[in-house]
Order: C-alpha cells, then sequence, then structure tokens
C-alpha cells in the first residue's frame, strides 16, 4: 500500500540539473537547457539538457562502437537474460521514487502511475529477459542435401523516441526487446517527461548493461530527434507520439539510410455500447475510466462514445455521475483520482477543442473547464460533450485530453459504420451480451485492438499496435521483438 508519508517525503527532494547520458556517463553536451516545468503546480522543477545535432551523433557513435565490439550483441544469451532481471528488480526497489519523479514531471495521478509507469516497466524488462532464450530460429524444410537456416540477428542501433503520458512504460516497451535481441539504444524521451528515462539508465549501469549500449539524450525534437531520424548509423527507429512528427520520420528515412520506422500514433476509439451489455451500471464505470484516466493523456483512451439510442440517456446520466465524482487534483495526493494535464499548451488545446465542438453544435453535458487555477497546476474537469456528429471536429481528431465525444446509433449496421469513420485505428471496445455480436464486431471494426465488455487492462502478453494512421509495426508481446531483429539465410549443400 502506497503511503502518503513518503510520497511527501520524496516529492519535497530537490532533482538536480540533468545531464546527457552518453557511453556510460554523464556529459552536459552542448551546455543549452531547458526547464522542466511540473504540471502540478507550474513551478520550475529542474532543468534538461536541450541536445544539440552534434551531441546526439555523439551517442549514436556509442551506441555504434558498443554494437560492433559485441560487449552486447555478443553476450551470451545468458549474460543478456541475467542482466535484466537485474534491472527489473531494481526497478521495483526504486518504483516508489521513479514514480514520484515521473508525476513531478509529467503530471500522471499517483495511484496510476505507481502501476502504469515503474510497475509495467519492470515487468516488460522481466518478460524480455524471459524471452532471450526462448526464441529461436529456424530450420527450414529442405532436400536431404540441404541444410537451410535461418538466423535471428540483431539490427544494431535502435532509436526510440517516446511521448510524455507514460515515458517509462511506453519507453521499456521499446528498450527492453531491443536489449534482449542484442541492440545498441539511443533513446530520446519528451522534452516535457525525461526524469525518469534519465534515472533508468542510472539504474542500467547498476544492473551491469555495458556501457553505450543505453543512451539517454533530451532535447527538441526539431533537433535531438531529428539527427536521431537522419542518421545514417541509426538502423530502426521506432517513434510513439502525433502523426505529423512520424510522416516526418518516414521521410527522414528515405532521406537517410532507409532505416525501418516503427510508428504508434495514438487514434480516436471508439467505445460502443449496446443496450443488450451484459451490466450497464459497470459499463458507465469502467468507459468514464476508459477517457478520463490519467486526464485523457492515454493513447488508446475510449475517446468516442458511441451509444444505442434507445439507452442513450439513461447511459450518459450513470456515466456523468461516475465522471462528475472523480477528484480532480494533486496527482502526488492519494485521494486524487484524477492528475494533472502535461502542460499548459496540451490545456489550452484541449479547451479549444471544447469550444470548437460547441461551435459545431455539440452540447457540453458535463465539465469543459479549467479548474483549482489558484495552484498554478495544468488542471481540467472531466468533460463530456454530446450530440456530436460524425463529421464534427471532436469525432475526427485526437484531443489527448479528458473530453468525450458521445454519438447515438440505432443498429449494429450503423454502429459498424460510425466506429470505422476515422482516418484512426488504434483501439476500440463493445459491449454486449450477445456472442455472435461480440465476434461480429471484432471482425468488423478497423482497429488493432478491442476490447469486449471491459475497456483497457490488456497486458504484455498481447501486441499493441494500429492499423490505418494510427500507424505500423507493435509494441509488447514476442512479435515485438521481429521490429528489432534481420533474418540472415544460411543454405548449406551437405
Amino acid at each position: 500500500m502506497l503511503d502518503q508519508n513518503q510520497i511527501n517525503e520524496l516529492r519535497a527532494q530537490p532533482v538536480a540539473a540533468q545531464k546527457l547520458f552518453v557511453d556510460g556517463a554523464w556529459t552536459a553536451g552542448s551546455g543549452e537547457t531547458l526547464p522542466v516545468v511540473s504540471p502540478i503546480d507550474g513551478s520550475v522543477l529542474t532543468t534538461v539538457v536541450s541536445a544539440s545535432a552534434e551531441d546526439m551523433d555523439l551517442a549514436i557513435k556509442a551506441a555504434r562502437n558498443a554494437f560492433d565490439d559485441g560487449r552486447w550483441s555478443r553476450m551470451a544469451p545468458a549474460g543478456r537474460k541475467k542482466i535484466l532481471h537485474r534491472l527489473a528488480d531494481i526497478i521495483e526497489r526504486e518504483a516508489l521514487a521513479l514514480s514520484v519523479l515521473g508525476v513531478r514531471d509529467n503530471g500522471t495521478e499517483l495511484n496510476m502511475a505507481f502501476k502504469a509507469e515503474a510497475g509495467s516497466a519492470a515487468a516488460t524488462f522481466r518478460y524480455y529477459a524471459e524471452a532471450i532464450d526462448k526464441v529461436y530460429g529456424e530450420v527450414a524444410p529442405t532436400a536431404s542435401t540441404v541444410l537451410g537456416l535461418i538466423h535471428r540477428e540483431p539490427v544494431g542501433v535502435v532509436g526510440a523516441i517516446v511521448p510524455w503520458n507514460f515515458p517509462l512504460m511506453i519507453g521499456a516497451w521499446k528498450i527492453a526487446p531491443a536489449l534482449a535481441e542484442g541492440n545498441s539504444v539511443v533513446l530520446k524521451p519528451a522534452e516535457t517527461a525525461s526524469l525518469s528515462l534519465l534515472r533508468l539508465a542510472e539504474l542500467a549501469v547498476e544492473a551491469g548493461l555495458p556501457d553505450g549500449v543505453f543512451n539517454v539524450v533530451t532535447g527538441k525534437g526539431s533537433v535531438a530527434g531529428e539527427a536521431l531520424a537522419l542518421s545514417m548509423d541509426v538502423d530502426v527507429l521506432t517513434f510513439t507520439g502525433s502523426g505529423p512528427v512520424g510522416r516526418r520520420l518516414l521521410e527522414y528515412s528515405a532521406r537517410s539510410n532507409l532505416k525501418k520506422i516503427y510508428l504508434e500514433l495514438g487514434g480516436k476509439s471508439p467505445n460502443v455500447v449496446f443496450a443488450d451489455a451484459p451490466d450497464l451500471a459497470q459499463a458507465a464505470k469502467i468507459s468514464a475510466m476508459g477517457i478520463f484516466r490519467n486526464s485523457g493523456q492515454v493513447c488508446v483512451a475510449g475517446s468516442r462514445l458511441l451509444v444505442q439510442e434507445n439507452i442513450h440517456d439513461d447511459f450518459i446520466a450513470a456515466l456523468a455521475r461516475h465522471a462528475g465524482a472523480l477528484n480532480v487534483g494533486d496527482p502526488l495526493d492519494l485521494a486524487s483520482d484524477i492528475g494533472a494535464v502535461n502542460s499548459l499548451t496540451q490545456l489550452q488545446g484541449n479547451l479549444d477543442f471544447v469550444a470548437k465542438a460547441q461551435e459545431e453544435g455539440a452540447h457540453r453535458y458535463l465539465g469543459g473547464e479549467r479548474i483549482l487555477t489558484d495552484t498554478g497546476g495544468y488542471y481540467m474537469e472531466p468533460t463530456i460533450m454530446t450530440g456530436v456528429r460524425p463529421g464534427d471536429t471532436l469525432a475526427r481528431r485526437e484531443v489527448f485530453g479528458p473530453v468525450l465525444a458521445v454519438t447515438a446509433f440505432t443498429d449494429e449496421a450503423e454502429a459498424v459504420r460510425l466506429a470505422n469513420d476515422s482516418d484512426f485505428g488504434l483501439a476500440g471496445a463493445v459491449w454486449t451480451a450477445d456472442l455472435s455480436r461480440a465476434h461480429r464486431m471484432i471482425r468488423a471494426m478497423k482497429t488493432g485492438v478491442v476490447h469486449v465488455n471491459t475497456y483497457g487492462g490488456a497486458d504484455g502478453t498481447v501486441p499493441l499496435g494500429g492499423v490505418r494512421q494510427s500507424g505500423n509495426g507493435h509494441d509488447k508481446s514476442l512479435h515485438a521483438m521481429n521490429k528489432y531483429v534481420d533474418l540472415k539465410t544460411a543454405w548449406i549443400q551437405l
């Protein structure tokens, strides 16, 4: 059980000015810095280095040298496994401190961050540590005079760019399988959520990861991120973030060495509730958290609620009761259900979406305002907008905030049409007691993940990835490891 006094002690600790972590050591790099503004109260928490392109090049060079000399890439699988298990142990030991540090940086409510950040990261490193000696190459079915072998070889240097909403969790999704396969990694965190990943680099050294195998370079995406993507010495780039940036990264691949690019670009996920849902009260409660947890800053958030018209009014009233009862406040207070919006820019964007929705004819059923302004932090009420039409801005664009777009439907055919009327295709859900309908909806919905009679909760054993403009490739599960290997055929005449 989390202890509020211990949390308060950790939040009171000063955070030193941060450096870059390159080749196993801290370096000031260019010397330019960026302020770290805490969304809890708007104060400047510390600074991080605003890395130059030259700083990034040095990190890539360190990763390449570490890969080429084999200190990690040619280490016996049992050795890599032992080190990644040790890192998982250390993350668990430091879980509360890591979580508090991350919350001070990005504003996620601690009750969620403790599980979804440090807890998830430890589980992810442990999962891929166990997979190291359980994923095999293949022997081809050839004639008896030939031996065909298919080897899995690490790609080399992996660049990873991760977002600010769950930096440690999403970072681990990319770092752990890449390291498990023997690659070296250069990580570029988001400007507004770097602290927990810089600390992770320090913990990796404690676990025994060789110098140069894992490097963390902070700074602006337009400088450090661009240098990583344009590098001729990065073999794979994996990214979670916005669509416009994802498109730019694809262009950078074409302009450089045609590196493989894996993109997770968010979504506008449909949460479809039929009148025959097995427990409408439970559906309303879970649907509220499916959009409002972490202030809606979740890539798979159920941000489009599609409700069968004969239960629409009662269901929205029940959902609003749950949403209105959520305590929005200081994310380091265990009494808070919902924490802060990540930045003032993000908060203003959320409010602009609400205003635009009203201009287009939607009804503001609940919330829609900035709150707790006296704290100096960035907080917003859970917001429900009803009467949203399929072509409205709020139905088309990802808000990435606590704003729910509600649309009614009549029957299954219309539910499918509305669910798929989107440029995105990351996640979705269907609530129904009809098993046949559930399977029809799973097949019909054009998304990478479909929840049935729940929303969220999928663990590391299953892949997360989208279709259409939600990107390509998958994080989590054994499938994620395939992004970080090349297949090599050996054709041997006997």
